[in-house]
């Protein structure tokens, strides 16, 4: 099957690949934000740029970045929430199957190709004044093999388990740095802020029959369902738990994005907890939710058995920034309260 290339991993050295499973949903979250920026009154802040990115790297830019080259989704989206266009971008119809955070323009926006391996004559003939990419150190290759074009090069952090949310805001506000954006920064920032309180207050008053949820996406690898559950330290999780729920997966996950792994014998373990999963199609790869509705071991967990097992809305992109992250909340509340 086909898998999407993600910035995560489960170990150190490689990067795992997200497989959406693909049940089709209807009621894709909109593209707001995009259509903001047309409403826009924000400054850009003027003259020389000197910041810190995500490992310690000292980048000096004459002037904000006007002409970005981005290489990873998040900070595809996060671009956009800025009302910055990238000239150049990976996986151009990856990004819009898979996030609808932020619509990315059909025109005037160069695809580079994957963003595991973008193609480099593609990208620089974009003249980008920034290139983004997101790596797990500063000594990672692709920030190596970029910096010989005499190009300022951007490295993000994908996430740190250790707070995802900081994470997250984290590398917007890099982002927004970078282009002179922090004005508009501030803006989106506080409009997830007022997203969350207002959920937090929506949750601690509704009445549901559990608080405790499992989130999980999955593919067919062998013929075999294999599940990832977004465990504790996920940004999933977090901003479940940060508006009054408890994660109900306890296995083990990796350090940098809070994945686990399970079959569909593991989830036997997680007790009548609200079974959440992406509703986002992956038209490549066969439909892991019909394959789980059939299994006889699925039918018999409580959660389904009660009717308490819900795709979130398609589009909803899990490893996203603060837009991605304002519909992750929305969809939670969809399940419990709307």
């Amino acid at each position: 099957m086909k898998r999407v290339t993600l910035a995560v991993t489960l170990s150190a050295a490689l990067a795992l690949t997200a497989c959406g499973t693909t049940k089709e949903n209807d009621d894709a979250p909109a593209a707001t934000a995009s259509e903001a920026c047309a409403d826009d009154t924000t400054a850009t802040a003027t003259g020389p740029v000197e910041l810190t990115d995500g490992f310690g790297r000292t980048v000096k830019l004459d002037q904000p970045a006007k002409r970005i080259a981005v290489l990873e989704w998040q900070q595809i989206e996060d671009a956009l929430s800025l009302c910055v266009t990238p000239v150049a971008v990976a996986d151009a119809s990856g990004y819009g199957a898979w996030n609808s955070a932020e619509k990315l323009p059909t025109s005037g926006v160069v695809d580079v190709g994957t963003r595991g391996e973008p193609n480099r004559e593609a990208l620089l003939g974009t003249n980008p004044d920034l290139i983004i990419v997101e790596a797990y150190s500063a000594d990672d290759e692709s920030i190596k093999t970029l910096e010989k074009y005499d190009i300022p090069v951007l490295a993000t952090k994908g996430a740190d388990a250790a707070d995802p949310i900081a994470q997250m805001r984290s590398t917007f506000e890099l982002i927004a740095e970078a282009t002179g954006r922090g004005e508009r920064a501030q803006v989106v920032l506080d409009q997830f802020d007022a997203t969350l309180a207002e959920a937090k207050e929506k949750v601690a008053a509704a009445d549901v029959a559990t608080k405790e949820f499992v989130y999980f996406d999955g593919w067919i690898d062998g013929g075999n369902v294999s599940i990832r559950p977004f465990g504790q330290g996920s940004l999933v999780g977090e901003l479940g738990e940060e508006i009054g729920l408890t994660n109900a997966w306890t296995g083990e996950v990796d350090p940098a994005y809070g994945l686990g792994q399970s079959d569909i014998e593991g989830f036997t373990k997680v007790g009548d907890a609200l079974l959440l999963y992406t509703g986002t199609r992956d038209p490549d790869a066969e439909d892991v939710n019909e394959r789980l509705v059939g299994n006889p071991i699925w039918k018999k967990l409580p959660s389904v058995q009660a009717g308490n097992a819900h795709p979130f809305p398609a589009g909803i992109w899990t490893f996203g920034g603060p837009r991605s992250a304002e519909q992750v909340i929305d969809a939670y509340l969809g399940v419990l309260v709307d």
